[in-house]
């Protein structure tokens, strides 16, 4: 452990005095060199500014700013000692801080035994709301890189697993499961980021997750003129009004059924079908024929015209024949 560099006595203007501990976080999430301004006031009134990594991201903007940082990993007495004289010194970290350090020092405050100084926990940056996406795509990059497996992937390889995860999403829904809702959601996460960091190595048409969140934030923002334009909406029925009218001029079909994957499962398929016909206002008779097919897709249509997911009333009274199976077997 480096020690504490021992203090000028020529520096310490009140023995008796406490001095001052800051414990300055950063988050490397952000921009080096975006901190608060509380945190700038501090580095620089401060007496002694300590850090024990010296990769620390904000390291060379503090030096630039004339901030003297120095390598130092104090133990929690040599941190003590240190603001004797009333001096304040600060101990920058990254992240939540260094959690030896600060239980050492609630066990000297504890203790009775020493003079402790004043202690000050301070935020030099925060986390944004999605910040920890970087640390996704930081740990995606590097998997890419090493992980034999995944640096073979490609999205045709990956696609049955974009279906597996959203299936498995769709479950945790159904069943309630906040935890597990919570861990499917960040599979399918995972899906969006892994094709998007494969899709940056393509040679004739690259892009990159950032062009990906680029794309569907400029979207939304296109499909919400209440939201971010003049144009008003009262009711749900309003803004789907505005998204269908904004996707058919983006979209310039040449036919209602133009963009329904047809890979999807039948019922969804046939609902998504019976829906654009009956919001197109088309008058289309549903084919005739024998089998338990189109029995299905009446069915299907129906029950999206009646507002019903037919995908998600199947899997409902399936679930329920499961339980019943089950109890029958026990």
């Amino acid at each position: 452990m480096t020690e504490v560099p021992p203090i000028d006595p020529a520096e310490r203007t009140d023995p008796a005095a406490p001095g001052r501990i800051v414990l300055l976080t950063a988050s490397h999430r952000v921009a080096p060199g975006l901190l608060s301004w509380p945190a700038w006031q501090t580095l620089h009134a401060a007496d002694q500014v300590l850090c024990a990594d010296d990769e620390h991201p904000q390291l060379p903007y503090l030096r630039e700013a004339g901030i003297t940082v120095e390598q130092a990993a104090p133990t929690a007495q040599e941190l003590v000692d240190a603001c004797a004289g009333g001096r304040t010194v600060v101990n920058v970290t990254v992240g939540e801080g260094d959690r030896t350090l600060t239980d050492g020092l609630a066990r000297l405050a504890g203790s009775g035994r020493v003079q402790m100084p004043d202690l000050e926990l301070l935020p030099g940056s925060y986390d944004l709301p999605g910040a920890r996406l970087l640390d996704l795509v930081q740990v995606m990059d590097r998997i890419r890189a090493e992980c034999p497996w995944s640096s073979q992937q490609t999205h045709k390889g990956l696609a049955k697993y974009g279906i597996e995860e959203a299936y498995e999403l769709v479950e945790a829904i159904e069943d309630g499961d906040r935890a597990e809702l919570r861990e499917e959601l960040g599979d399918v996460l995972l899906q969006v980021v892994f094709h998007a960091r494969i899709a940056e190595e393509d040679t004739e048409e690259p892009f990159s997750v950032d062009d990906v969140a680029g794309t569907i934030v400029a979207k939304l923002i296109h499909r919400h003129p209440h939201v971010f334009g003049d144009e008003t909406a009262e009711t749900a029925e309003d803004v789907k009004a505005h998204w269908l009218r904004t996707k058919a001029i983006e979209k310039q079909r040449e036919s209602v059924t133009d963009g329904v994957p047809l890979g999807q499962p039948g019922l969804a398929l046939a609902a998504k079908l019976g829906s654009r016909v009956r919001t197109a206002g088309l008058d289309v008779p549903l084919p005739a024929g024998a089998g338990i097919g189109y029995e299905l897709l009446a069915l299907a249509v129906r029950a999206e015209a009646d507002g019903t997911d037919p995908e998600a009333a199947l899997r409902a009274a399936a679930r329920a024949y499961r339980d019943a199976i089950l109890a029958a077997e026990g």
